[in-house]
C-alpha cells in the first residue's frame, strides 16, 4: 500500500459521520455541562450508577476539563422508547478508519502496509435505576473490514455480538460507616482501577475487557475508596483467522483455568492528590490436551504496587509515580512441551510530572518516564514484566494497527505537551525515544527479538499527535491522530527485523452517543 493509499483511506473516513453532525450542529449546545458524581456501580468505583463505558465528567474545577464522553448523554433511544420508568438506556456507534505503512512487526508473518475499517457498537441496558438491585446488560460488537489475511487486527479489534456485560448490582448503603456508599456486583461486567495500567476497560481499543466473576466497591465519607474483586477474564472469540475475517459470532469464553482476584484501597488527599496500594494474583493452567483445549504459559503471578497521584489544575503541578513488582512462577513458552515452572522477577515503574499555565488554552507540560522489565537468556528467572488487563493508548499512543509500545523490555522517557482551549475540543503531541531494557528480549510489543544481544538496545524515536473535537457536544466527538516510528538500530538489524522504512500509521473515527 503506497503512503498515498494511506492518507486517502484516512480521509475517507471524515465522510462516516461528519454529514449527519453538520446538518444537526446549529442546534447543538455550547458546551458540554457536567453532571454529578453519581453512586457506586458495576464500572467500578470510579464509573457507577451510568453504563460502565461511560466516564465521569470532571468536577467544575480551574483545571483542563474536556472530556471525551458525554457529560449529559443525550438519551435518544430512551427517549424513543417513552422514558420508561425505572430504566436506563443507552448507546454508541463508532467508526474507524486507519492505515500503516512500513510495518515495525516481523515481514512477511504481517503485511508491509494495512489498512482497517473498524465499527464498534454498543448498547446498554439497566433495570432498577432507582432501587436496591439493578439488572444490566451490555452488548459489543466490534468488527473490521478489509484488513490483509495476515493483519496484525486480531482478537483486540474483531469481536462480533458479545454480551459483554451481564450483572446484578446490590446496593449495600453505607456498609464500611456512617456517610459511605458500597455495592456488590455478580455477574459479567467491565473494570476500571486505579491508574487502569493493570485494570482496564479500553477505551481506544476496538474490543473491551470484561469479566465474569464478583466485585465489591466502597467509597468513604472523606472520600477514600476500595475495590475487591475474584473474576474470570473473558478470551475473546472466534480466535482463527476465518473466525476473525468474516466477523463470525461465537460468545467469549470464561473458566477457571482463568482467574484474577485482589484489592486496591485508595487513600484521599494525600498531598493534594491520591495514594493507592493494592495487589493482584493472576491464576492460569492449560484446559487440557484434546483437539479445543488451550494451552498456556500456566502463569501463577503476585503483582502488588503503590500509586502517588494528583491530578493537573491550572497553575499547580501535578504528578502520578506507580510501581509495580510481580513474583511467582511461569513458563517461558506456552507449547504443551514446555513443563519448567520458572521464578518470575520483574518490575515497572512509571513516573510523571506536569504543570498546568494559567493561560485561557490551558496548556499543560509533562515529562515522563516509563521502565519494565525485559527477560534475560538462560538465567532460570523470567524477568519479562506482564501488563494483565491493563490499557496503554492514553501513554504510549494510539493501538489497533499499531501499538509498538507497552509495559515491556521498556525504557523510555517522554515530553508531551497538550492544549485544552474549551470544552469542545483538546489536542496534544509527544515524543519518546524507546530503548530495550533486556538485549535480548522482544522489545515491547514488535515481536522482534535478537536472542544474541548484538542488535543493541536502541529501538527508536516515537512522534505521536492527536486531536478531538466535538462536531456536535454530547452527541458526536471527531477523534483523530498521527504516530512516526523512526526505527533504530534494533528495529533495523535484528535478525527477524523487517527490511522497511520508519513506520507511519494515523487513523480517524467518529463517535456518536445515542
Amino acid at each position: 500500500m503506497k503512503r498515498s493509499v494511506l492518507y486517502a483511506s484516512l480521509l475517507s473516513g471524515v465522510f462516516l459521520a461528519i454529514p449527519t453532525g453538520l446538518a444537526r450542529a446549529q442546534n447543538a449546545p455550547a458546551a458540554l455541562t457536567p453532571v454529578p458524581t453519581p453512586a457506586l456501580a458495576p464500572g467500578g468505583a470510579e464509573t457507577a450508577r451510568v453504563p460502565a463505558a461511560t466516564v465521569k465528567a470532571p468536577k467544575a474545577q480551574s483545571g483542563p476539563y474536556f472530556a471525551a464522553q458525554p457529560a449529559q448523554p443525550p438519551n435518544f433511544l430512551y427517549r424513543a422508547l417513552g422514558e420508561p420508568e425505572n430504566w436506563r438506556i443507552s448507546g454508541s456507534f463508532r467508526p474507524r478508519v486507519e492505515g500503516i505503512a512500513n510495518q515495525f512487526r516481523p515481514v512477511p508473518t504481517f503485511p508491509a502496509n494495512d489498512i482497517l475499517n473498524s465499527y464498534l457498537t454498543t448498547l446498554y441496558v439497566e433495570y432498577g435505576v432507582k432501587g436496591p438491585v439493578r439488572f444490566g446488560v451490555e452488548l459489543f460488537d466490534s468488527r473490521g473490514y478489509f484488513q490483509q489475511r495476515n493483519s496484525s487486527a486480531f482478537t483486540t479489534e474483531i469481536n462480533a455480538l458479545e454480551p459483554g456485560q451481564a450483572y446484578l448490582n446490590f446496593d449495600t448503603g453505607d456498609l464500611g460507616g456512617e456517610g459511605s456508599k458500597s455495592s456488590l456486583t455478580v455477574g459479567r461486567f467491565t473494570k476500571n482501577i486505579g491508574s487502569r495500567r493493570l485494570v482496564s476497560r479500553q477505551q481506544f481499543r476496538n474490543t473491551i475487557n470484561a469479566y465474569t466473576g464478583v466485585t465489591f466497591d466502597w467509597q468513604g465519607l472523606d472520600k477514600d475508596k476500595f475495590t475487591a474483586l475474584w473474576v474470570m477474564p473473558h478470551t475473546r472469540l472466534p480466535d482463527d483467522v476465518n473466525g476473525i475475517l468474516d466477523n463470525g459470532i461465537e460468545f467469549d469464553r470464561e473458566s477457571l483455568n482463568l482467574q484474577l482476584f485482589g484489592a486496591s484501597y485508595t487513600f484521599a488527599n494525600i498531598f493534594g492528590g491520591t495514594f493507592e496500594l493494592y495487589g493482584y494474583g493472576l491464576y492460569e493452567q492449560d484446559s487440557g490436551t484434546g483437539l479445543r483445549s488451550v494451552q498456556t504459559r500456566d502463569r501463577r503471578l503476585f503483582t502488588p504496587g503503590l500509586r502517588l497521584a494528583r491530578s493537573p489544575r491550572v497553575g499547580e503541578f501535578d504528578y502520578d509515580f506507580e510501581g509495580i513488582y510481580q513474583t511467582g512462577l511461569a513458563r517461558e513458552t506456552a507449547a504443551a512441551t514446555d513443563q519448567r515452572d520458572l521464578t518470575v522477577s520483574a518490575y515497572f515503574v512509571h513516573a510523571e510530572v506536569g504543570y498546568t499555565l494559567d493561560h485561557a488554552w490551558k496548556p499543560r507540560l509533562s515529562l515522563h518516564y516509563d521502565q519494565a522489565s525485559g527477560d534475560r537468556n538462560n538465567d532460570g528467572k523470567f524477568t519479562r514484566f506482564d501488563t494483565l488487563f491493563g490499557a496503554r493508548r492514553f501513554e504510549y499512543g494510539p493501538t489497533g494497527l499499531y501499538g509498538p509500545v507497552q509495559r515491556a523490555n521498556l525504557i523510555s522517557p517522554s515530553i508531551r505537551a497538550e492544549i485544552t482551549p474549551s470544552k469542545v475540543w483538546d489536542a496534544f503531541i509527544a515524543y519518546r525515544p524507546l530503548w530495550l531494557e533486556s538485549a535480548t528480549d522482544t522489545f515491547a510489543a514488535t515481536l522482534i527479538r535478537d536472542r544474541t544481544g548484538r542488535s543493541g538496545t536502541f529501538a527508536g524515536h516515537q512522534i505521536e499527535g492527536r486531536l478531538r473535537y466535538w462536531i456536535i457536544p454530547n452527541e458526536m466527538i471527531l477523534d483523530t491522530g498521527l504516530a512516526y516510528l523512526a526505527k533504530g538500530d534494533f528495529l533495523r538489524n535484528a535478525p527477524n527485523a523487517p527490511d522497511t522504512g520508519d513506520t507511519f500509521y494515523g487513523y480517524l473515527n467518529t463517535t456518536l452517543f445515542f
